[in-house]
């Protein structure tokens, strides 16, 4: 892949691109202004050496607990088959997938949206909350690095998570946090990097229950997004409307199966899931085109397709 160095930058401070107080240059071989451009690049977890960590990651998810409480059972082939069939409807929609250097001490790195999220100045790298997954920062460093990504910045003042910085538009995020996966200390740290570049933030505050805000707010186009209603504060709601942004409503039922952690494609299409059939059918009925994978190996362990992706670079046009 081995683009080339897009911020000088990173040739000075390879662990800092960002610049002090706001103004940092933009990258230009990679590029993410969005969450809904058409998606050129995406950045996966391998699943070579995914499974699941059972009780010891019940404390950081709810949807861990559920599956536990269940009596549910990893089935490694049937994950293979789920992430393939997840790989080839990226590539179906024109997306290059890119992964993860395998790291036998990570099985979780699948889900590549935790440890770090793109910008339009580089990658940041978060802090994860769970002990045993701490050591996911470590793959994802080493591929921005030696694929020449720019590394905006650190999580430094404790835990965040990749899921809780939602780009709405460029220059706009939602910006989440629990106290327990995403720390709000840490998440202001996050937030005043991009309020110095001129950015509008607005905090969303959840309950841990709900992991992390991408499990309940999803852009789906420029214009429109995937919202679970019932858990979403009205906050959150009204200021999206403000956006003129159309909400397409998600179920409860869905939203605990990770339904709504969706991923914009760009040119009307949407990854989602096969548990999510109401929204499904209302996103067709809009005139987006789905696919639909069936993803329970990974759902049921805590994350969605959202989770499990970090795009890496979109056409701005």
């Amino acid at each position: 892949m081995n683009a080339p160095v897009s911020n000088p930058e990173i040739i000075q401070n390879p662990l800092r691109a960002r610049k002090i107080g706001g103004g940092t240059q933009e990258m230009t071989e990679w590029y993410l202004k969005s969450e809904t451009g058409p998606l050129l690049d995406v950045l996966l977890g391998p699943v070579d050496t995914f499974r699941w960590l059972g009780p010891e990651n019940a404390e950081f998810s709810s949807l861990v607990r559920d599956s536990l409480r269940r009596g549910r059972i990893y089935d490694p082939a049937l994950a293979a088959s789920q992430h393939a069939e997840m790989v080839h409807a990226y590539q179906q929609a024109g997306t290059q997938c890119h992964f993860l250097p395998v790291d036998e001490g990570t099985p979780m790195q699948v889900y590549a949206r935790d440890s770090s999220f793109m910008t339009p100045y580089g990658a940041v790298i978060c802090q994860l909350a769970n002990p045993r997954r701490r050591g996911e920062y470590a793959p994802a460093l080493r591929f921005y690095l030696e694929n020449n990504v720019p590394i905006y910045e650190m999580v430094s003042m404790g835990n965040f998570e990749g899921g809780d910085f939602n780009i709405i538009r460029p220059g706009v995020a939602l910006v989440g946090y629990t106290d327990h996966r995403s720390e709000g200390v840490a998440a202001r740290q996050v937030a005043q990097w991009f309020i110095d570049e001129g950015w509008e933030i607005k905090f969303a505050p959840i309950d841990p229950f709900y992991v992390h805000i991408d499990l309940m707010v999803c852009m789906l186009t420029e214009n429109c997004a995937a919202v679970c209603l019932e858990t979403t504060d009205d906050d959150i709601v009204d200021w999206l409307k403000q956006k003129k942004i159309e909400i397409v409503p998600a179920t409860f039922a869905e939203t605990m199966a990770l339904g709504c952690n969706v991923v914009a494609l760009g040119n009307d299409k949407v990854l989602s899931t096969r548990v999510a059939k109401d929204l499904n059918q209302k996103m067709r009925a809009i005139g987006l085109e789905v696919y639909d994978p069936d993803m329970t190996m990974f759902t049921w362990a805590g994350g969605g397709v959202h989770c499990m992706c970090q795009p890496l670079r979109r056409d701005p046009a």
